[in-house]
This record gives C-alpha cells, sequence and structure tokens, in this order.
C-alpha cells in the first residue's frame, strides 16, 4: 500500500465542532475528495483503516463522528471485536445518539464536511465522492440527493432504512440526484428488506438516476465491518471492487 498520512482533524459546523479523521496519500498533492460516513459503531481503528485503504488508492477521505453533538469519539466503550448479539447493550448505549441526528441536522453537517474538503490543499477541484456503511449508506444518499452539484458519486453497503414509507425516507430525494449511485446490500438484513430494496430501485430509476444495485448473497448487515460478528471477508473485497470502480469513472 502507498503511504498514506492519516490525522485527526476539526471540523466547524453550524451546531459545533465535529471530530474527524482525514487519510490522504503522503505526497502533498491534492487528491479527489471523499467524504466517507461511518456505521453506527463510529470512528474507531478499524473505520480509519479503511479510511486508510481507499487512500492508498488516490484520494483525500474524511471520515466525521456524524454523532458528535453528543461528544467526541468513541461516545461508548468498545470492544475489540464487536458482537451485538452477544452484547446487546452495545447498541441500546448508541441508538440515542443515532436517534438524535435528524435528516436536517445530518444535512447541515453535510455542507460543513464537504466545504471544509473543497477549501482544503489536499483535494483537487470539483465535485466530491461519498460513501456510507450501515446508517452511513443512508446519509450518503440523503446527500446526494441535498447537494446534487458537489456529490458526483455515491456509494453505500448494508444501508439501513434507505426506502420506507416515511415521509423524510432518503431514497425521496431521487428526483434531485444528479450523481451516479451504487449500492451493496446484505441479503440478511432486517434493517432493509427486499421490499425497501425494490423500493429503492424504482424510485432511482423513475427519476432517470445512473445506478447499481447489487444484493450480496449470504451477506449480514455490517458485512464490511472486519471488526465485527457480521464481518464477510469475500463481501468486503466485492466492495471495494465496486467503491474503486465508481470512484475511478466519476472522480
Amino acid at each position: 500500500m502507498p503511504p498514506v498520512l492519516g490525522t485527526p482533524v476539526d471540523i466547524p459546523t453550524p451546531d459545533g465542532t465535529a471530530d474527524a479523521y482525514l487519510a490522504h496519500p503522503d505526497d502533498n498533492a491534492p487528491h479527489p475528495a471523499v467524504l466517507m460516513y461511518m456505521d453506527a459503531f463510529g470512528l474507531r481503528p478499524h473505520l480509519k483503516g479503511m479510511a486508510d485503504r481507499l487512500a492508498a488508492a488516490g484520494y483525500t477521505v474524511l471520515v466525521p463522528n456524524v454523532m458528535y453533538r453528543s461528544g467526541r469519539a468513541p461516545l461508548v466503550e468498545l470492544p475489540e471485536f464487536i458482537d451485538p448479539v452477544e452484547r446487546p447493550e452495545i447498541i441500546e448505549r448508541i441508538r440515542p445518539h443515532m436517534l438524535g441526528l435528524t435528516p436536517e441536522a445530518s444535512m447541515r453537517d453535510a455542507a460543513a464536511y464537504l466545504d471544509w474538503l473543497a477549501a482544503s490543499p489536499l483535494t483537487t477541484d470539483g465535485p466530491a465522492g461519498v460513501t456510507g456503511y450501515c446508517m452511513g449508506a443512508g446519509l450518503a444518499l440523503r446527500a446526494a440527493g441535498t447537494y446534487p452539484e458537489r456529490v458526483a458519486a455515491a456509494a453505500g453497503f448494508h444501508g439501513a432504512h434507505l426506502a420506507t414509507e416515511s415521509p423524510d425516507s432518503p431514497h425521496r430525494l431521487a428526483e434531485h440526484i444528479t450523481a451516479e449511485l451504487y449500492f451493496g446490500h446484505a441479503d440478511n438484513d432486517g434493517t432493509n428488506p427486499a421490499e425497501d430494496v425494490a423500493r429503492l430501485d424504482k424510485a432511482l430509476a423513475a427519476a432517470g438516476v445512473r445506478h447499481r444495485t447489487e444484493v450480496y448473497t449470504g451477506a449480514h448487515h455490517g458485512f464490511t465491518q472486519a471488526d465485527t460478528a457480521m464481518h464477510s471477508a469475500e463481501a468486503t473485497e466485492r466492495h471495494w471492487a465496486a467503491v474503486l470502480d465508481l470512484l475511478g469513472r466519476s472522480l
């Protein structure tokens, strides 16, 4: 892997200061910007390692703690290996912080993150790419629909509640999206049932959005997260191929 520099950074937002992790090739050159949205477990060594891997492919990657209003990461103490079945209290402790991140607040934050990346000497001119995991997949979709002129590509993996019947479901922004999208769904995922996958595809197709969705057979919610019991090495590598293909084409 080419040399990568990873550093903690603070991002000013309308509502405070978001702690974040920035990774980029260690060459003092600008690279295309990617905003990486975390899963519910948040900023931790594994997620930083994912940012490093993406940076090594030639990108400047920002991973914000999207729940910064509740405090700096980590918000809860995490074991080195996360098994929500054996440790259900972890999710219960995180849930209130997740629920506190409203669509309106998350998109105020998205503007701040994109502004920060655009102003950085470490990024090239032009729109950014966005990736997201679990809850972050919905944030990526919402960002693409809220800031179409600023997002050229967005990818989401094992996303939760992407296309529900809720009036503020992120798929309802499809008509505004100009980015190319990719979604890798887990087929064993109670947070994203088959009817939601179909509803998302239907909305994107009706809006003329360039997109590709795939269901990863045998994968569970959280399959890209190697520090969790849901991890699938095969599905994770498939996800990396999809991400790099999308970003390489779009940025």
